[in-house]
């Protein structure tokens, strides 16, 4: 058991200790680890910038944290979406972070015309594909099952 003292309130909280054990996590991931369960009534409100400072580190190496937690099924995708932001997350490439951007805006779209469009911008097949499978690896198809069922 932990204890956070706020501005003069005084919050018990728990965590596994597993995190240390774990060879894969540094010691930014540990420490966002230990601020988001510090901060679960009030997750859904902090900011970015706020879990970076409250981890006394800088914005980028939360995000990296951040990464490693949600690679490590830590924490959710979902609540590290909310908080980054696609364009934020550098294990997107600019080609699936564009390909995001356009499904966001055409929701009901189809591989045959994505690929149709791809003509348009140069990109080949494999190209499309690839960018599909690095939305699908790092979870950012949930809300497009036309893409999804193509990954299975």
């Amino acid at each position: 058991m932990a204890t956070d003292i706020t501005h003069g309130n005084v919050r018990n909280f728990t965590i596994s200790t597993e995190i240390f054990y774990n060879p894969s996590l540094d010691i930014y991931s540990q420490m966002i680890y230990i601020v988001l369960s510090s901060s679960t009534a009030d997750t859904a409100s902090l900011t970015l910038d706020e879990v970076a400072k409250k981890g006394r580190m800088t914005t980028k190496l939360a995000i990296k944290a951040m990464q490693s937690l949600v690679d490590e099924q830590l924490i959710p995708h979902k609540l590290f979406r909310k908080m980054i932001g696609e364009f934020q997350d550098d294990r997107l490439s600019w080609a699936a972070k564009g390909l995001l951007t356009y499904c966001k805006k055409h929701k009901e779209i189809t591989l045959t015309e994505l690929l149709a469009l791809s003509d348009q911008s140069g990109e080949d097949e494999q190209s499309i594909r690839r960018a599909i499978n690095e939305l699908e690896r790092n979870g950012y198809l949930e809300e497009f099952p036309e893409l999804s069922k193509l990954t299975n």
